[in-house]
């Protein structure tokens, strides 16, 4: 009796290959499985963070800034109001304002820039209007929620309008 087991008909060799077509069906419902989630997360984003967003902003409703008083003129403070960031501006004219810094188009976070008086969302090429948060150019659809300031000596303290 031999041990080789190719001349025992009872043994049979185990195939551990994949075939092609499962391999094929497998990668393509991967593909796909990822295609759904690249378009779905951005709509699930989109329809849930109204409701995300406003209840977030309504648990704060005002920040004290310690020191902020002290902003030179054409100066900007960024701080967080609730879980958002915003930006408070010391205009050259001594006037003040401050808006959240999440630009109104796909969320990006915007930035002043005091050499040319604006606010810009580098992604998309929005722009806004320095003292109104007036959205001027670019996709942005709405302006930047503004918020009203008290400046005080020691602190300036920011409210939701």
């Amino acid at each position: 009796m031999s041990k080789n087991p190719s001349n025992n008909p009872s043994i049979e060799p185990v195939e551990d290959e994949i075939s092609r077509a499962s391999f094929i069906k497998v990668t393509v419902g991967g593909m796909c499985l990822a295609y759904a989630a690249a378009i779905g997360y951005p709509v699930y984003r989109y329809l849930n963070s109204p409701v995300a967003r406003e209840a977030a902003m309504s648990a704060v409703t005002d920040v004290a800034l310690p020191g902020a008083d002290k902003l030179p003129l054409g100066g900007v403070l960024l701080f967080k109001f609730g879980p958002y960031p915003s930006m408070l501006i010391h205009h050259k004219d001594d006037s003040w304002v401050a808006f959240d810094s999440v630009c109104t188009h796909l969320g990006c976070t915007v930035q002043y820039h005091p050499e040319q008086d604006k606010i810009v969302c580098a992604c998309h090429g929005g722009q806004y209007d320095s003292h109104t948060g007036a959205n001027v150019s670019g996709p942005p659809p709405k302006p930047l929620t503004k918020f009203n300031v008290k400046v005080a000596t020691g602190t300036v303290t920011v409210t939701r309008a």
